[in-house]
């Protein structure tokens, strides 16, 4: 860096030099040429200056100030030049008035802004004044030289200072995301992360907090990343105090939410176990056991090392509910699966990642945990809930590595007996990772497989809620039910009457939620099907989906339609159907030209209409 400042310098220094000379053989407004002369010696000086400290100067500042600076000194160069021309030459030599004073204020200003750069770049306290206040340059663009001097600060100020220049760019990233890519662009990154990595508990949440706010784009989180931000959080989960380590896990969730190939990045940190190792941490007990990797063999064996890298499909064939016990075509050829995006179910795409392999490292520092307050730690389950539900998104590695360890029993409990924010974090956690169950069939045999007494404990709880039917909770329960259709064996009867009294609730995001997870139970890519849709029919669904058909809002409405169609093509001689007048539901709705704008939902109910004729008497 010092070499880079000197270089760009050089070059300033010289036409100042330059103009020195020349204005000592002025012809032409003598007096305005000596005042030019006068504070382009000060300009001089302070250049001279700047590039002996070149080792404390902020880099972007420096560049913006030297380049508008050497601009002044190239153009008075020319004009003294041509003050100094006489005779002849002066005759045809043109100098409009007034521009060699407002050259002369041009280098007043360059003055201000080297000044400026030199306090900026100066230590608080090696400072004659306590204000630096704003270089001339900053007259269009005040935020620029503030967002200026607060990265200086960070990279030359006092400890007390950084974290006062941290708090002061929280509150810029918070006020305006156009702030927030000026911090970047600015070069702000890496000081705050030098901050979090080794300041002061004060300094460290400012810095961690600042970075969170500013990854508020994909832009701006890659930035962050290729930073090394991974890292240094990861330490911090590690080692840090438990209010910064909140910051933290509130900060990855921000990633992870506005970009998310960082997750890997994050994985491969060891983020997620750590942030399992807080969540576990006086939730259940021996907690320090649940971590992902056995901390007690540290170095596995040859045969231990085999058996990890093999899949494990003991007992796949036995389980019931998934599509390896045959598929069954639709009749039409129709792809019903294809259906869940009519009504935005938004299932995760498949993808085969191998997982990766994973080295036993010391478990997450807990030593003084026990002495944190309550608060505290409750503020801890609910950041690191929180984090963990974003990087369960979508990512069929992580919700592996997550089911991997006990933190399914630690959403569990948490679900019962947490606080209001942490019951919801772990039920959002719990619904994206059986979203990426449903469409990964290793997982579904892993983690929820019916003999499991962890997944039997993850369907009571949600089980219970969905009973219940008051709470922020239940969305997400119906949705995280939903994913597990394929999991639940026939004899598992009790799933299937709790969805289906929702379908007669007031609001309409539930009765629609509640249909979408029939759906799944009724659609004929579940190998139940059949025995999943008798059972709707026995808990009196088709007089709830005839009204939400007919009456409900288009968000329920569509829901609605598909369920009664999967109900009328796989039970299609039910005697309910035929007192309930589907077929005549099901004619109707061919005719309104809002539902039928998806082709597939219009085959699909052109089908099931064609399927009741056939089997049901029309006289």
């Amino acid at each position: 860096m010092a070499d880079i400042v000197k270089q760009i310098i050089a070059r300033p220094i010289q036409l100042a030099d330059q103009i020195i000379k020349e204005t000592e053989f002025a012809c032409s407004y003598k007096q305005d040429c000596a005042d030019i002369k006068t504070k382009t010696e000060k300009l001089t000086a302070l250049l001279r200056q700047a590039a002996r400290a070149s080792n404390d100067l902020y880099e972007r500042p420096t560049r913006r100030i030297i380049d508008d600076t050497e601009q002044v000194l190239d153009r008075t160069l020319q004009l003294v030049i041509k003050c100094r021309a006489n005779g002849l030459s002066r005759i045809y030599t043109f100098i409009p008035k007034g521009s060699v004073k407002k050259q002369s204020n041009q280098i007043e200003n360059s003055v201000g802004d080297v000044s400026w750069l030199l306090r900026v770049s100066t230590p608080a306290n090696e400072r004659d004044d306590e204000y630096v206040g704003l270089p001339p340059i900053a007259a269009n663009e005040p935020i620029l030289c503030l967002v200026w001097e607060q990265i200086a600060i960070l990279c030359c100020g006092t400890v007390e200072d950084r974290a006062d220049a941290a708090a002061s760019l929280v509150s810029l990233a918070r006020d305006n995301d156009r702030y927030g890519r000026l911090i970047i662009e600015e070069g702000g990154v890496p000081p705050l992360l030098k901050l979090a990595k080794e300041g002061r508990m004060e300094g460290q949440e400012s810095a961690i907090r600042a970075i969170g706010l500013l990854g508020h784009d994909v832009e701006s989180v890659e930035q962050i990343v290729n930073a090394g931000v991974c890292s240094i959080f990861s330490k911090v989960l590690k080692e840090g105090h438990m209010k910064v380590q909140i910051v933290v896990a509130w900060a990855v969730s921000e990633l992870v939410a506005n970009y998310s190939p960082c997750k890997e990045r994050f994985l491969q940190n060891n983020t997620i176990r750590l942030l399992v190792s807080h969540l576990a941490y006086e939730t259940i007990e021996e907690h320090s056991k649940y971590t992902i990797v056995n901390s007690k063999k540290k170095i596995p064996s040859i045969h231990d090392a085999v058996c990890m890298a093999k899949p494990n499909n003991h007992g796949a064939k036995n389980e019931q509910g998934d599509e390896d016990r045959g598929h069954v075509d639709h009749p039409s050829g129709l792809d019903t699966m294809g259906m869940h995006h009519v009504v935005t179910m938004n299932s995760p795409k498949q993808r085969h990642e191998k997982s990766k392999k994973r080295v036993a490292l010391s478990g997450a520092s807990i030593k003084g945990r026990e002495f944190e307050d309550p608060a505290a730690k409750t503020e801890m389950k609910a950041m690191a809930a929180r984090a963990l539900w974003h990087l369960c998104a979508d990512n069929f590695s992580i919700c592996k590595t997550i089911t991997e360890s006990r933190a399914l029993l630690c959403f569990t409990v948490l679900l019962e007996k947490g606080e209001d924010e942490v019951k919801y974090n772990s039920a959002m956690a719990l619904m994206e990772i059986t979203a990426v169950a449903e469409s990964h069939t290793e997982l579904r045999r892993s983690a929820f497989k019916p003999t499991s007494p962890t997944a039997r404990e993850v369907v009571d709880k949600l089980l219970k809620i969905i009973n219940k039917g008051e709470s922020d909770l239940l969305i997400p329960s119906i949705q995280s039910i939903g994913n597990l259709a394929r999991t639940f064996r026939a004899t598992e009867t009790r799933i299937i009457p709790p969805l289906v009294r929702l379908l007669d609730e007031r609001e309409n995001e539930v009765s629609a939620q509640a249909a979408i997870a029939l759906i799944k139970f009724a659609c004929t890519d579940n190998y139940l099907h059949v025995h999943h849709c008798k059972a709707i029919l026995e808990a009196k669904a088709p007089k709830y989906l005839i009204q939400l058909t007919y009456f409900g809002e288009q968000m329920a409405q569509i829901p609605a339609l598909i369920l009664l169609c999967y109900i009328a093509l796989h039970m299609p001689d039910s005697e309910t159907l035929a007192q309930e007048d589907v077929h005549i539901v099901l004619q109707w709705a061919l005719k309104q030209g809002h539902l039928m704008q998806d082709s597939q939902l219009e085959t699909l109910v052109l089908e099931a209409k064609q399927r009741l004729e056939i089997y049901q008497s029309r006289a």
